[in-house]
């Protein structure tokens, strides 16, 4: 699986999903532009001594990474608050991708255009929360998209 951060904002935040990237050993695909520098410090801070490890990807935009990979539509995952179905749905596969957008807006508008049905939420009960931290979705969402992997492991 690869874990898909299009324009992220947050170092912090990069770098935590980086460090959960190595724990399962997924690769990790930024797409371009950053609101931060990869040298930046908070980011191998929030890594911890992991970020050197981290199987990085790295593409200038959206259409270079869809031009590059040529990802399947039905590999692709996007995880929005008003996605149409509950991230619970779907049996993942080893070689989709989930695919998450910034901190502040979310997936840009025009990347989804199209693409309802693959489209997907996080449950929550209190309406008080619109969405959770980019680092706790990630997480929440690639430890259920890996759950029959860990079934069967050890």
């Amino acid at each position: 699986m690869k874990i898909v951060l299009v324009t992220p904002e947050i170092p912090f935040n990069t770098g935590s999903i980086g460090r959960t990237c190595v724990a399962l050993d997924l690769e990790l695909i930024l797409i371009k532009p950053y609101g931060f520098s990869l040298d930046n410090k908070a980011v191998s801070r929030s890594g911890t001594r992991y970020w050197k490890n981290v199987q990085l990807s790295e593409y200038d935009n959206w259409n270079h990474f869809l031009t590059q990979r040529s990802p399947t539509v039905d590999s692709l995952y996007f995880f929005e608050e008003h996605g149409s179905k509950s991230f619970y749905k779907p049996n993942y596969k080893k070689d989709d991708y989930l695919v998450f957008g910034c901190e502040s807006v979310g997936l840009p508008k025009d990347l989804l255009v199209g693409l309802k049905e693959r489209i997907f939420h996080i449950p929550m009960t209190n309406p008080a929360v619109k969405s959770l931290n980019l680092a706790n979705a990630v997480t929440a969402v690639v430890y259920q998209a890996m759950r029959t992997q860990f079934s069967v492991a050890k």
